[in-house]
């Protein structure tokens, strides 16, 4: 019996793959080196999606777009500055306090901690054995960046990224489907007209819906961790409430870090070792609930993402845009996912993203 001939497949060219790699990097590069730029472009585009429905239901009423996008903007400023009042003084007062409490939770910790410092003292004493006779030791002192200025930048620059967004924003609201309007005009044929509205609209709904989920979600664990703090007797509740719910768009390193904040305080705010290890384990229960209880049951199978893609995503888009694009990983690979689904020829990258 004679086998059929295999057809043989033609192997890439070199030259092709050292161009598409130099092209990704030439990408990546730009990401990082513009990321002033793309920051807000990227976060006013995700608001875009999360706040057009409501554009479309003050639609409904009859109000004008542009009129419709001022108010809803106007809406989320007054949220946001109310609640920058609010949290002003108690972030402050835990910034300056930060220093001060971490020493005092390590006082407090110093029986589990003390073999670690045995080996510091130690390696210090080899330090000093080495250095040659009568040298005196030279100790250079490096002032880093404050940890407000590590997550936020500098105020100005803060101010003038929110700025950015906000115009930004008001603008994507207001001009409605104009984009969608003129890349339906360019396209040639009917067919191709309607599949890319088609396309449009869905990848738009799904967009929304999951941005959307996912907020909500966030401001419910927020709630859930405030009122949970304030039964606990933690001071602040309400900031706990609301950085928990903002970290929480952080994948993995989000609730670790909000752990360890609340174990710190907790250490030095009770007087009971027990009970300050109460206040994380309580905020990990409701972790835990939220994560494999409430997100699979409101995001459902479809719209939840690969954890592997999500750690990975995390990973690059830290890389690239720092603690900015930490919280815009997930929204940004779960906007992938859904446009890829959306467009058949790329149906496979988008079933690599999801479960």
């Amino acid at each position: 019996m004679n086998d059929a001939a295999e057809p043989e497949v033609p192997l890439p060219d070199l030259r092709t793959i050292a161009m598409v790699i130099l092209a990704l990097l030439g990408v990546i590069y730009t990401l990082h080196f513009a990321r002033v730029f793309f920051l807000p472009v990227v976060l006013a585009l995700l608001l875009n999606f999360l706040l057009s429905p409501v554009i479309r239901l003050l639609g409904r009423a009859r109000l004008p777009e542009p009129v419709a996008a001022a108010v809803v903007i106007l809406v989320l400023v007054g949220a946001l500055g109310v609640g920058v009042y609010n949290l002003s003084d108690p972030m402050q007062g835990w910034l300056a306090r930060a220093p001060q409490n971490v020493a005092d939770a390590r006082t407090r910790l110093r029986k589990l901690i003390k073999p670690v410092e045995q080996m510091n003292r130690a390696a210090a004493q080899m330090e000093t054995a080495t250095q040659p006779a009568g040298a005196p030791a030279r100790e250079v002192v490096v002032r880093g960046p404050s940890l407000s200025e590590r997550i936020f930048g500098s105020t100005q620059s803060f101010l003038v990224g929110g700025f950015e967004v906000l115009i930004l924003l008001y603008f994507l609201l207001a001009s409605g489907d104009l984009f969608l309007q003129k890349m339906v005009r360019v396209l040639p044929g009917y067919a191709d007209k309607k599949k890319a509205v088609l396309i449009a609209r869905a990848a738009e709904s799904s967009v929304s819906a999951y941005l959307g989920a996912v907020t909500l979600i966030n401001t419910g664990l927020g709630i859930v961790v405030a009122l949970a703090m304030a039964a606990l007797g933690m001071p602040n509740p309400v900031l706990w409430g609301v950085a928990a719910g903002l970290f929480e768009f952080i994948p993995y390193v989000g609730a670790t870090v909000m752990t360890v904040f609340m174990g710190i305080t907790a250490l030095v705010t009770f007087d009971s070792v027990g009970r300050a290890l109460l206040v994380p384990a309580v905020f990990l229960a409701i972790e835990i609930v939220q994560a494999n209880v409430v997100s699979p049951i409101v995001l459902a199978r479809r719209l939840t993402l690969n954890p592997v893609a999500v750690f990975m995503g995390l990973l690059f888009w830290t890389l690239v845009w720092g603690v900015g694009g930490a919280f815009l990983a997930v929204p940004l690979l779960a906007t992938l996912k859904i446009v890829c689904d959306h467009i058949v020829i790329l149906n496979p990258v988008g079933e690599f993203l999801g479960r």
